[in-house]
């Protein structure tokens, strides 16, 4: 049997280091914020060895991208996806969603919207991998509203896209206000919004809950961070 190189675990472990602090700082700090000398100090790594695990900082944007879509799959997707196809998975996934930005996986907030205002109009490498990630997640939505639609669950004449467009930009306006001004009513109200959209969508307006049983207030654990994941 081969034994494993040690070197190559500790490069890993400390690559994995890297980018638990890289999303973090790229949430609030946007990615032109990393740098390799300032990860080395607060890591207490060599310049170096940070430079070594990934070549230049564009890679190292890059990877932080990868990173933050990994986890956003790891608290959104992967838990709403328990839930039966449906109207049900479908506000799962907008209730998952809201509590990743309420519950500040990444202390800025949604990773993505910070970094898509950074990157929306410059082109390159880091603007198409951003670009891609939100495609993904507004296929992701996408897909989940044809699945309740196509199940008999929303009317047959659920315009797909368009329902995509208006549930992410309430979970959105939600990350933006709360993180702006520091409170979590935005949540709420985001909630109120989404599941009075959804009930008139919805062929059986019951499988979604009444706007009028969201709880008024929602707490936002103060030292939550993408640090503390496996």
């Amino acid at each position: 049997m081969t034994r494993p190189d040690g070197r190559v675990e500790r490069g890993n472990r400390t690559r994995r280091s890297v980018l638990r602090r890289t999303v973090d700082i790229a949430s609030a700090e946007g990615l032109e914020a990393l740098s390799v000398g300032r990860l080395a100090t607060e890591l207490r790594l060599s310049k170096s060895g940070v430079f070594a695990l990934f070549g230049s900082k564009e890679e190292l944007q890059l990877a932080t991208v990868r990173e933050a879509s990994r986890i956003h799959v790891e608290r959104v997707v992967t838990p709403a996806a328990e839930v039966p196809a449906g109207v049900g998975r479908l506000w799962r996934l907008c209730e998952c969603w809201l509590d990743y930005s309420r519950d500040r996986v990444f202390p800025g907030g949604c990773f993505f919207y910070e970094v898509v205002a950074e990157f929306d109009a410059r082109p390159g490498p880091v603007h198409d991998a951003v670009a891609k990630a939100q495609r993904d997640w507004t296929g992701h939505v996408e897909r989940v509203i044809a699945e309740a639609r196509d199940l008999g669950e929303l009317h047959a004449d659920t315009d797909v896209p368009q329902l995509a467009f208006e549930l992410i930009a309430l979970m959105e306006t939600a990350n933006a206000v709360s993180v702006l001004h520091d409170e979590t009513v935005a949540y709420r109200r985001a909630r109120v919004a989404i599941a009075t959209r959804l009930r008139t969508a919805a062929t059986e307006p019951s499988s979604v809950p009444e706007p009028s049983s969201v709880p008024k207030t929602f707490s936002v654990p103060k030292t939550s961070s993408a640090l503390e994941l496996p």
